[in-house]
């Protein structure tokens, strides 16, 4: 089996489990052109595998019954890789400049088969060291999360009063 179908196998299996709730599927296009991935194949399927499971998360929050498919086009992630020529693993260094996460995907927001919702969206996450992060300090991709949940807030939770 092939890494990628590895991932969208072990998406699926994801949302099976998630019952009655609403789903997510999560696809990736052309992965490997991707602006910004590691560079080492278990660390690229580790980090799709986390994003896809965090859709899968975000989707929990949707009314029962609906679907949100998502096609990510691009991912950069926060910092810039640069290599430790002494190790095997290179190193990620986060500076809070032009290094912001950013990511492209196309999104459908289905309930019985009707579309609800479709489009197209460039997420950024600019201030990503300036604002409060939910996610711990040992989240490797904290940063790109905290990017997803505000475009997930914005485009799909009702906005409240007050």
């Amino acid at each position: 089996m092939r890494p990628m179908q590895k991932i969208v196998l072990a998406a699926a299996l994801s949302l099976l489990a998630a019952g009655a709730w609403a789903q997510a599927e999560v696809s990736y296009v052309k992965p490997e052109e991707f602006s910004d991935m590691p560079f080492s194949i278990n660390d690229r399927e580790r980090v799709l595998k986390e994003l896809s499971k965090h859709f899968t998360e975000m989707a929990r929050q949707l009314p029962a019954g609906q679907i949100l498919k998502v096609e990510v086009l691009d991912v950069d992630l926060a910092g810039r890789v640069y290599p430790r020529h002494s190790y095997p693993d290179d190193i990620r260094i986060m500076r809070g400049g032009a290094d912001w996460p950013t990511m492209h995907l196309r999104y459908t927001l289905e309930q019985d088969g009707k579309v609800l919702r479709s489009g197209e969206d460039h997420l950024s996450n600019m201030m990503y060291q300036d604002r409060i992060n939910r996610y711990s300090s040992g989240d490797p991709l904290r940063y790109e999360k905290q990017m997803m949940d505000d475009w997930f807030q914005k485009e799909f939770l009702p906005k409240r009063a007050g």
